[in-house]
């Protein structure tokens, strides 16, 4: 016996069987246990979400007979011979390919002669939408008085191209998109039938990839399994047969696009094409995964919205609070743009390296967002102390910002007295980062400590991700001056800035610590 695709085996034969789409079961179920039976129906949504199945299903529950709870018994002659495709009672037709007047005058001429069994005559139209108008016309006086023995149930993926005539005529239901766990669910069942071993986290991803579509997961499992027959289906195999690419990597290429390295997205990019991954679908993973990102940073409570495990939310997380929310939409619409062109695109990859370098080079465009971009990299430079020279920021008209050859800042001279607190508190640094959870313990391990001007602790971080750890995300500084203030005894004002490199550092300020640790007390004055 030939084999037959897990869509199509496992289609559901009653109500109870169908996932998803409960506000629509329940009330055709209710209408044929009060014997309410409409005689037209539109069903409409996107493909694979049930409606030609609840449409064969209501096809064989009103010709039942012994319905149980509105569904066909599946024991009946009626039931039977509907499942087999011998009933004279049901009728599908394809408009795709029968959508002409002719086709739709035979249907009228056939509604005159009443069943020759059971009490309905069920015409199914799949893909009504592509009647012609003429089509419509002929089917509208049919469709508007029926015979009490006819029903029509319509069905589409195109809802708008259908007449508001044929519209007003029919009772309208919409087939939502299924949910990431109700699909993966009915897998696990289905694979629990088979007798086939399949990791969850595969099980979710391809849910997730089908797009709410039920019969789309059906088929891409199927040829996972088909794949990797009989082996067990991990995730990294799912991802394989997929050609699709591991969040782990969309974490490391925004990584880099932060640092606003060319070399380190190029490689990345390298490293995907030489693992076989399709472009096309990691520049749409990529897109909805900045998406993610942005929704983490405009909303509270949006996890149930995001479909991720909670381990990569909580970095998710970290990585939102540090880019702007302007640059993020920024990024989404490059990538939006190269999605619709990469599909036609001849050289792909190329069209990904522009867009990577677009994103880690904002100069090379001129629309505000760049614009603001650019500004934002300016100031950080600015801040730093790094003579920043670019090439026109605003069409060109600004060829030098910042005039060129700025000296080094000159190194300041050793303070003449160190407030007790500061000394107290960078005496007890190093026990007070160890008590400090991460990511802060690492950024403070890393950072410089001097005397500002008012004379205040001058806590200097470098550029990057510290940087935008203390001074772009709110709360963070404050829990600093908290600490150091319970560990000293007394409120210590904490000042933090950016500083390139460690090298900067050295030459252009004081270390503090080496002269704490070298028993530099405050002098009198």
């Amino acid at each position: 016996m030939s084999y037959t695709a897990l869509y199509r085996k496992f289609r559901p034969s009653r109500f109870e069987e169908v996932k998803g789409q409960e506000h629509i079961v329940t009330t055709l179920q209710n209408q044929i246990k009060a014997d309410r039976i409409g005689h037209a129906y539109l069903f409409c949504g996107t493909r694979g979400t049930g409606k030609t199945t609840i449409a064969k299903i209501l096809a064989r529950a009103v010709n039942c007979e012994h319905p149980v709870e509105g569904s066909p018994c599946g024991e009946c002659a009626s039931c039977k011979a509907i499942a087999a495709g011998t009933s004279m009672n049901v009728i599908e037709i394809d408009a795709a390919s029968n959508n002409g007047v002719d086709n739709i005058r035979e249907i009228v001429e056939e509604v005159s002669y009443s069943p020759a069994e059971g009490r309905f005559k069920v015409y199914i139209i799949d893909e009504v939408h592509m009647l012609s108008i003429g089509a419509f016309n002929a089917l509208l006086k049919t469709l508007e008085e029926p015979p009490s023995y006819v029903i029509f149930i319509l069905a589409t993926t195109e809802v708008h191209k259908i007449p508001i005539t044929i519209l007003s005529r029919c009772q309208r239901y919409d087939f939502r998109r299924i949910t990431i766990d109700t699909i993966a669910e009915r897998l696990r069942e289905l694979m629990d039938q088979e007798g086939v071993q399949v990791e969850e986290k595969a099980l979710r991803y391809v849910a997730k990839t089908a797009d709410g579509s039920m019969r789309d997961a059906l088929s891409l499992l199927d040829q996972c399994i088909a794949f990797h027959f009989g082996e067990e289906l991990t995730y990294d195999k799912a991802l394989d047969v997929l050609g699709a690419v591991d969040t782990q990597v969309f974490g490391r290429l925004f990584s880099s696009i932060l640092e606003r390295n060319v070399t380190g997205c190029i490689a990345l990019l390298q490293e995907i094409v030489m693992q076989g991954r399709e472009l096309t679908q990691f520049v749409t993973d990529f897109t909805w995964y900045l998406r993610n990102l942005m929704l983490l940073q405009s909303a509270d409570d949006i996890e149930d919205i995001i479909d991720v495990s909670s381990d990569n939310l909580a970095i998710m997380k970290e990585e939102a609070a540090l880019v702007e929310t302007e640059a993020l939409m920024r990024y989404i619409r490059i990538f939006s743009e190269l999605s619709g062109q990469i599909r036609y695109a001849s050289q792909k990859r190329i069209s990904i390296e522009i867009a990577l370098i677009k994103l880690c080079r904002p100069d090379m465009e001129k629309d505000i967002g760049s614009v603001v971009e650019r500004v934002r990299v300016i100031e950080e430079q600015l801040e730093n102390g790094v003579a920043v020279v670019p090439s026109g920021i605003v069409n060109g008209s600004v060829e030098s910002a910042v005039a060129q050859g700025q000296g080094k800042k000159e190194r300041p001279p050793l303070p003449k007295a160190i407030p007790e607190d500061v000394q107290a508190a960078v005496e007890r640094w190093s026990d007070i980062v160890a008590n400090t959870a991460m990511p802060m313990r690492q950024y403070l391990r890393e950072a410089h400590l001097t005397l500002g001007g008012d004379s205040r602790l001058l806590v200097m971080v470098e550029d990057g991700l510290a940087s935008d750890y203390f001074l772009k995300q709110e709360g963070h500084k404050e829990i600093l001056e908290q600490m150091l203030s319970d560990a000293v005894g007394k409120v210590i004002d904490v000042t933090v800035q950016t500083v390139q490199s460690r090298e900067v550092f050295e030459q252009n300020y004081v270390d503090l610590s080496q002269l704490i640790h070298m028993e530099i007390t405050e002098i009198e004055e």
